[in-house]
C-alpha cells in the first residue's frame, strides 16, 4: 500500500534548531502512518480465496449476487482504493464522496467531491445517488460501508421540509458556538432522511460498515452521524443543543418548525433494529486517535525520548487546554514530572473554539498559541498541535509549533498574543513568525494530536 502521502509532510518551524524540526517530523510522520487507513484495512481484513475475515467476523463472498461499496469522508477515498485492491473482481463497484482535492483515482469505485465541513449541492446529488444504489440491494448482496471523519457533511439528504440552505446556516452556527462534535451531530441527524440508521433502513443487503474514527471513545451513533447505526438520541436533545449554546432563535424556521414537529411524532422516529437486522448489520472500528499517540510513542523511544501517553483525552474550551499543555511543558522542564527529560508527552483530543473574533485560526493553532506563554524563557522544549486529517479548523494549517521564544520573537515582530487570541486569529500569528505545521491533506482523520517535547 502507498504510503506517499506521508512524504509530503513538512514541519516550518523557523525558529527551531534542524534538529528538533527532524524529531517533530518524524513523530509527526509516525502518527500519521500508525492511523493510515489504507494499512489498517490490510492489517485487519483478510482474505484467504472467497472468504473475508474482520475480527471474528467470517463473510463467504460466493453467497452473495453483487458486493458493493460506498461511503464518505475524509479518509473514504483510501479505504476505497485498499478494497479495490483486496477485494479485485470481487467487488462489482460503488462509490465514495470525499471533500474537494481528496479523491483518489480507482477502477470501479467512483469518487464524488464535495464541500466539507458546510454542505453543498454538490454532496446532495452524490447522496441521492449513493442512496439510490443501496436501495437497488437485495438481501442476497452485500453491502461495504466506508466511513470516516467529514462524512456528517458529505452526506448530506435533508429532511422533508428541510432545505440545503437551512442545514447550511444551521451548521455554520453550531460549527461557530463551541459545540462538540458529538453534540454537533445529534442535531444533523435530526434534519437528516439518511443519518441515524437511516441508510441501513433503505436497504435488505447485509452491511458491514468499516470505520476509522475521529470521535473520541468511538461512539458509533456519532462518527459519521451513524448512517448505519440506530439513533439513540432525541428531537429534545437536538433543540437543548441549540438552545444550550444560544443559537436556537438564530437557526432558520424552518429548523425551528421541524424539530418542533419531531416532539409531537408528526414526523416517524426511525425505527428500531429488530435481532435479525441487528445480525446483518456489523461495525469495525479500523483505526482511531489511541492508535495514533501509540506510532508516536514507539517512534519517540526509537529517538531516545522518553515516551508518556496522557491518560486522559484533552476536550473543552482550546484556550482552558493551551494553558494545560504549557503547564505540563514547565512541570516537565522544571520538575522531571511526569518523567525526566529528554522525554515527550503525548496527548489526543479535540479541544473546541467558541468564535467571537473575525480572524482565522484553528483548534491546535489556538491551543498551542495560548501554551506559548507557559513556555516563555524554558529552554530545549516545544509544544506541538496538529490534526491528523492535514486541517486544523479553516485553514491550510495542520496546526502549529511554539517555544520558549515564541513570545520574545513575537514582540520583535510587533505582535500580540492577547490580540490573536482576542480575535481568534492564530493562523495570522503563526504565519508571520512562521511557526505552522504543514502537512497537505493526510488521506486520514482520527482527532488531534498534541505533543510536549522536552530535549
Amino acid at each position: 500500500m502507498s504510503l506517499s502521502h506521508l512524504n509530503t509532510t513538512r514541519v516550518i518551524v523557523q525558529q527551531a534548531n534542524p534538529a528538533a524540526k527532524r524529531i517533530l517530523k518524524s513523530l509527526i510522520d509516525a502518527g500519521l502512518e500508525a492511523c493510515d487507513p489504507a494499512l489498517a484495512i490490510a492489517n485487519t481484513l483478510h482474505l484467504t480465496r472467497n472468504r473475508l475475515q474482520v475480527h471474528d467476523l467470517r463473510y463467504d463472498l460466493t453467497h452473495y449476487s453483487r458486493i458493493v461499496c460506498v461511503g464518505a469522508g475524509k479518509a473514504s477515498a483510501r479505504m476505497a482504493k485498499a478494497m479495490e485492491q483486496m477485494l479485485g473482481d470481487r467487488l462489482e463497484g460503488g462509490m465514495v464522496i470525499v471533500p474537494v482535492g481528496l479523491g483518489v483515482p480507482c477502477d470501479k469505485i467512483r469518487m464524488f467531491e464535495a464541500a466539507h465541513p458546510t454542505p453543498d449541492g454538490r454532496g446532495v446529488k452524490a447522496t441521492k445517488k449513493l442512496v439510490a444504489l443501496t436501495q437497488s440491494l437485495s438481501q442476497h448482496d452485500l453491502l461495504i460501508v466506508l466511513l470516516s471523519g467529514g462524512a456528517s457533511s458529505l452526506l448530506c439528504a435533508p429532511s422533508i421540509g428541510l432545505t440545503l440552505a437551512s442545514k447550511r446556516r444551521t451548521t455554520q452556527l453550531l460549527l461557530r458556538s463551541g459545540a462538540t462534535i458529538h453534540e454537533i451531530n445529534i442535531v444533523r441527524k435530526h434534519m437528516s432522511a439518511i443519518k441515524g440508521g437511516q441508510l441501513a433502513q433503505a436497504t435488505p443487503a447485509t452491511i458491514l460498515t468499516l470505520i476509522m474514527s475521529d470521535v473520541l471513545g468511538d461512539d458509533l451513533s456519532t462518527i459519521g452521524s451513524g448512517p448505519t447505526v440506530t439513533d439513540p438520541s432525541t428531537f429534545q436533545g437536538a433543540i437543548d443543543i441549540l438552545q444550550q449554546y444560544s443559537i436556537w432563535h438564530k437557526v432558520p424556521e424552518s429548523v425551528q418548525r421541524h424539530l418542533q414537529q419531531g416532539l409531537t411524532k408528526s414526523l416517524r422516529a426511525p425505527k428500531k433494529p429488530t435481532r435479525r437486522q441487528s445480525l446483518r448489520n456489523q461495525h469495525i472500528v479500523l483505526g482511531n486517535n489511541r492508535q495514533a499517540l501509540e506510532g508516536v510513542a514507539k517512534t519517540a523511544k526509537r529517538l531516545r525520548l522518553k515516551p508518556f501517553i496522557l491518560p486522559y483525552p484533552l476536550q473543552g474550551e482550546a484556550r482552558e487546554i493551551g494553558s494545560i499543555l504549557g503547564g505540563l511543558a514547565r512541570d516537565l522542564v522544571e520538575f522531571g514530572n511526569p518523567v525526566h527529560p529528554p522525554a515527550c508527552l503525548i496527548a489526543g483530543g479535540e479541544p473546541t473554539v467558541t468564535v467571537t473574533g473575525k480572524g482565522r485560526g484553528g483548534r491546535a493553532q489556538e491551543c498551542v498559541l495560548v501554551a506559548a506563554r507557559e513556555l516563555a524563557g524554558l529552554t530545549d522544549v516545544f509544544v506541538a498541535g496538529f490534526g491528523t486529517d492535514g486541517t486544523d479548523g479553516p485553514t491550510d494549517a495542520a496546526g502549529a509549533v511554539v517555544d520558549g521564544k515564541t513570545v520574545q520573537r513575537a514582540k520583535k515582530k510587533g505582535l500580540s498574543i492577547e490580540h490573536a487570541l482576542q480575535e481568534h486569529d492564530s493562523y495570522t500569528f503563526f504565519q508571520q513568525i512562521r511557526g505552522h505545521i504543514m502537512t497537505g491533506p493526510t488521506g486520514t482523520n482520527v482527532n488531534d494530536i498534541y505533543l510536549i517535547i522536552a530535549t
